[in-house]
């Protein structure tokens, strides 16, 4: 351990009680992985009530005035902290849920209450040293913007946040940072690309096929857009533990296939429509046609998305059978109801939800027995955590089989024999429409923000 005088302040007291009980657990994670190393930037996933153990350790550390001294945005809540009511969660869980955000929020922490603070204005550089928890989020903090982080978790985040310190290791180190292993993709239909569905099952082959290694894919159109890359990040992040991936020619420590590998051997492994489709079918747990709801908003829906999402629902209305839920954050949802989204996706039977995880949060009522998402990550974690069946579509196929009240899947795309409909410029031009109405941009083959 490399201990500079501020951290022995630190551990000595001389910042309060609550700063030196951040660094002892740091400092013991430290020695067994190396130096400390400074960080700018915090985003907490612990905010979220899952234990006793949970609420009392925010609730000490607050105690003991706890401060945090970096910008430190907080991850989705247990409910929505706004209107829990609304959701039938019970008082006695409300009541510790919103104890455990007052912990947090007495620290000092940004009520930002998302999973994606990437899509928020607390956006970090290329090449910044931070320390986020959330796997979609380091995964995305990584690989789409370039800045460094290692996979944080429950109790380290806020430690960092109160200290600025974490341990010098992992992706934190450049040299740890180079792909393992090399996806190319072979024979896919220009028209899959195109297709929402396509990132997170991508997304899911990659993370089982990966494990904890540097994935770097080549193939993907140049035309991707911020929201796929969630997607597909959110799914190999939950079927492997992919923390960073590389993407030659759109995310910015990949310009080319010999940059993203930085002159060191690798693996090459070939991805065609069989391999997608077998991943399609595992993200699947229910037969037949009963559905009785959709969900969507793992990672939390975007300002794009949701806009999308109402243009497709224009004129049509959630089937009476149905229970249509998004989750998303508040500053989407102030932005949709400003520009009049909110109204229309509300008049046609969605209903959004705020600051919470559609995970983790109690959400569904007891009857709902079948769900239907886009998400990768939704539906792997869904069977074990919510003991519930899921059927996995695109956003058309969710908006679909909600409007009909039973599940509809558009199978021709996957099968290999619908004609292609054009070349990456096409799909090129389609996606720029989505792009324009959004606030993230995209320069060459680097990401950027506007």
């Amino acid at each position: 351990m490399n201990l500079v005088e501020r951290d022995e302040q630190l551990l000595n007291g001389a910042f309060g009680p609550a700063a030196q009980t951040a660094m002892n657990i740091l400092v013991q994670l430290g020695e067994v992985l190396g130096a400390e190393e400074d960080v700018e930037q915090v985003h907490v996933d612990g905010c979220i009530y899952e234990s006793e153990a949970h609420l009392h350790f925010a609730e000490n550390l607050a105690g003991l005035g706890g401060r945090v001294i970096l910008p430190t945005t907080l991850n989705a809540t247990s409910l929505d902290l706004r209107h829990w009511q609304a959701w039938g969660v019970s008082t006695a869980w409300a009541s510790k849920a919103q104890r455990m955000a007052n912990a947090y929020l007495t620290m000092g922490c940004t009520p930002t209450w998302t999973c994606a603070p990437y899509q928020t204005e607390f956006v970090p550089k290329f090449g910044q040293q931070i320390a986020w928890a959330e796997s979609n989020a380091i995964v995305f903090a990584n690989s789409v913007i370039g800045a460094r982080t290692n996979r944080y978790g429950d109790f380290t985040d806020i430690c960092a946040a109160l200290t600025g310190r974490v341990p010098k290791t992992g992706l934190h180190l450049q040299e740890n940072r180079y792909g393992q292993i090399l996806f190319e993709l072979k024979n896919i239909p220009a028209a899959l690309f195109a297709d929402d569905a396509f990132y997170p099952v991508l997304g899911h082959y990659i993370g089982k096929r990966t494990g904890d290694k540097i994935p770097v894919i080549d193939g993907l159109p140049r035309s991707v857009s911020p929201d796929d890359l969630k997607a597909l990040g959110a799914g190999a992040a939950s079927s492997g533990a992919v923390a960073l991936f590389h993407a030659v020619g759109i995310t910015p420590e990949a310009r080319t296939v010999a940059e993203a590998f930085g002159g060191n051997a690798y693996e090459r492994v070939e991805i065609t429509l069989r391999e997608l489709n077998d991943a399609r079918a595992e993200l699947s747990t229910a037969d037949g046609a009963q559905l009785d709801a959709v969900v969507l908003g793992s990672p939390h829906f975007s300002l794009q998305e949701c806009v999308r999402l109402a243009e497709m629902m224009r004129g049509q209305h959630v089937h009476p059978s149905v229970e249509f839920i998004v989750t998303t954050n508040r500053l989407v949802t102030a932005a949709l109801r400003a520009q009049g989204v909110l109204n229309m996706l509300l008049e046609a039977g969605v209903r959004l939800c705020e600051d919470t995880c559609i995970l983790l949060s109690p959400l569904l009522r007891q009857e709902i027995r079948v769900l239907m998402t886009n998400s990768a990550k939704y539906a792997y974690y869904t069977p074990n955590l919510l003991e519930r069946r899921v059927v996995f579509g695109s956003v058309r196929d969710c908006v679909a089989s909600a409007v009909q009240g039973r599940v509809v899947r558009d199978e021709q795309m996957w099968s290999g024999r619908e004609r292609e409909r054009g070349s990456e410029g096409e799909i090129e031009r389609g996606r720029e429409g989505e792009r324009e109405r959004g606030n993230v941009g995209w320069s060459g083959s680097r990401a950027v923000r506007r």
